[in-house]
């Protein structure tokens, strides 16, 4: 009988590639999705959604009494840099303590696996670059606080009840496959803010600060393809079959600066792309590459994707297709 897999958030960017890798692999899938940030365009291969709200215990219940999964993968969450430091209760309620009630029904209904979709952003200003997974985590942003607490809380829950959890932080997520792409309101991700420009959406593009230490003075990034991301959680499965758990990054472990990305995505796209320096945002580290050691020897785990042109032609291919994201 194939083993079947709760994935909240299945409606969204990564959740819904992952979701779609997971039906190709014939894993029974079950989203649980408020699509407040989904779309259910996005559901696709067959995977049953169920709508509801990590807030609503009483639904929670009812969906893990239905449908008795095996795992769970958790992608549900607030994550807008920026909006958190002005709305930090709506972060440690959507991020903390709805998610801990998603735990604690897991608990109740003896599931005790969970695939966490994690971020850098735990780690704060990197105290070298690449960045391993033993390297301090002090977060900067209540997004970070608020994913890091719940890595907190998965530890004390499998201390306590012998829940297994794999965290898995990613970098930049990027890219799209032939279906299924990125569409946010606001959208906040470099790489599709940039292609909006010869989408003729966007006059150009800002930059925000120029005079980081960095080679050309712009935040530098690692950028990792959506179906890389979605193939780890595919092999993070194992780890869970083993009874481990574990906290793994996920990146290309190279970087690119905000000029590279406007640069490679003008190459792709055959437009100028002009653009104009903004002051830096709160919260912004000049640079964050991974380590992704870690990921190859316990996930046997390479990134397919690691030009960032390839990455940007993927993108640029969908949003082509898609100029108003799903809605089109």
């Amino acid at each position: 009988m194939a083993e079947k897999i709760l994935v909240t958030g299945g409606a969204g960017y990564v959740g819904s590639v992952c979701v779609a890798l997971l039906r190709e692999k014939d894993y029974e899938v079950v989203i649980y999705d408020n699509l407040s940030a989904g779309h259910r365009e996005a559901v696709t291969g067959g995977a049953k959604l169920e709508v509801g709200d990590l807030a609503d215990r009483a639904r929670l219940t009812e969906v893990f009494a239905t449908h008795t999964p095996d795992f769970v993968m958790h992608f549900a969450a607030s994550c807008l840099v920026g909006e958190s430091y002005h709305d930090p209760i709506l972060y440690y309620r959507n991020n903390v303590a709805n998610a801990a009630n998603l735990v604690d029904v897991m608990i109740e209904h003896d599931v005790r696996a969970i695939i966490f979709s994690s971020s850098c952003a735990v780690y704060g200003e990197p105290v070298r670059v690449p960045m391993t997974e033993d390297d301090p985590k002090n977060p900067i942003n209540p997004y970070g606080k608020t994913k890091l607490t719940f890595e907190h809380l998965l530890e004390d829950c499998d201390a306590a009840h012998g829940l297994k959890s794999v965290a898995l932080r990613y970098f930049n997520a990027a890219g799209a496959t032939d279906e299924l792409g990125e569409d946010h309101d606001p959208e906040t991700h470099l790489i599709p803010i940039v292609l909006k420009v010869p989408l003729g959406l966007l006059d150009g593009v800002e930059v925000f600060g120029d005079d980081y230490p960095t080679p050309d003075g712009t935040c530098v990034r690692d950028y990792v393809h959506v179906s890389d991301l979605a193939a780890a959680h595919e092999s993070a499965l194992g780890i869970l079959r083993q009874g481990k758990s574990e906290r793994i990054n996920l990146g290309n472990g190279n970087g690119f600066s905000v000029l590279d990305v406007i640069r490679a995505s003008e190459h792709v796209t055959g437009k100028n792309i002009p653009s104009k320096v903004s002051p830096r945002r709160r919260g912004d580290p000049a640079a964050l590459v991974a380590g992704a050691g870690k990921a190859a020897d316990v996930l046997g785990w390479q990134p397919s994707y690691t030009s960032l042109e390839t990455i940007i032609e993927t993108a640029w291919k969908w949003h082509k297709e898609h100029p108003h994201g799903y809605r089109d």
